[in-house]
């Protein structure tokens, strides 16, 4: 900016007095006062834009540095996954020329221990250890509705 300084102002001042003259002076000062006044404001815009556009820029680019990070990362998930499939599958025909058929008995077995239907709950419910389930909340006696409705609605029982 311009070096002002006291001397160099008071000149000014004095210049100022003898051009314009006493009556004239206060709108004139005023009128430069107001001039500088938007010429500061125009400038610190001017800033805030240039920061605010530098700020866009650099979003952009932890943007784009990001979505390649996410593309790499993903790639090699992918790349496991695959050779993983891979490794099952080899696993998989190794197990097929071992296991190819179970003896009849055997597959009579396996497909009663199976439960289906209304007792698969039960295996679910008999992993979790009691202590667990009184802490969790979690009901360990199922009460069909009607016996609910008798054991909450007395007038429903008698």
């Amino acid at each position: 900016m311009i070096d002002l300084g006291v001397s160099k102002l008071a000149l000014i001042a004095v210049v100022a007095l003898v051009v314009i003259g006493p009556e004239r002076l206060p709108k004139v000062a005023r009128m430069a006062g107001n001039l500088f006044g938007r010429a500061q404001r125009y400038m610190a815009d001017i800033k805030s834009e240039v920061n605010r556009q530098m700020e866009i820029e650099e979003f952009k680019k932890l943007r784009e540095e990001s979505t390649s990070a996410f593309k790499e990362v993903e790639d090699s998930i992918n790349s496991t996954v695959q050779e993983a499939s891979a490794n099952l599958s080899d696993q998989a025909d190794i197990f097929e020329t071992n296991f190819e058929k179970l003896p009849p008995d055997e597959q009579e077995v396996l497909r009663k221990s199976k439960r289906q239907g209304r007792n698969s709950w039960g295996v679910r419910r008999a992993a979790r250890p009691v202590w667990f389930k009184r802490s969790a909340g979690i009901r360990t006696r199922v009460q069909s509705g009607a016996a609910r409705m008798k054991r909450f609605h007395h007038s429903a029982g008698k």
